[in-house]
């Protein structure tokens, strides 16, 4: 059975930072590329980062580029995200996912329909 477990979130002010981590079990996602996705109150999943399946490649929304950045280490089968500057609009639950199976590169992987499988997600809250 696979699991993805994120970790990491909480309170934190404008400016700050905080770490994400998700921990993949079950399956060697090592193989696949990994996307960090968040949702807003009364808005839509919307992809924040994905990594490809080496760490080499990675998309950015545009609201986060320049501030957070993906990275994943296929020996703990974990990926991360390092967000720095965080701003109020920020504030959402972060979900980490997987694919079924690899596919080749491109913008679908920013997709939430290119994903099967999805954490249960952590709480991230900017606020002063």
């Amino acid at each position: 059975q696979v699991q993805l477990v994120e970790s990491g979130g909480g309170l934190v002010q404008p400016g700050g930072s905080l770490r994400l981590s998700c921990a993949a079990s079950g399956r060697t996602f090592s193989f696949y590329h990994m996307g960090w996705f968040r949702q807003a109150p009364g808005k839509e999943r919307e992809y924040v980062a994905v990594v490809n399946m080496i760490g080499t490649k990675t998309y950015y929304a545009d609201s986060v580029k320049g501030r957070f950045t993906i990275s994943r280490d296929n020996a703990k089968n974990t990926v991360y995200l390092q967000m720095n500057s965080l701003k109020f609009e920020d504030t959402a639950v972060y979900y980490c996912a997987g694919p079924q199976r690899d596919s080749a590169w491109g913008p679908h992987v920013t997709r939430t329909s290119d994903y099967y499988y999805w954490g249960q997600g952590t709480q991230v809250t900017v606020s002063s």
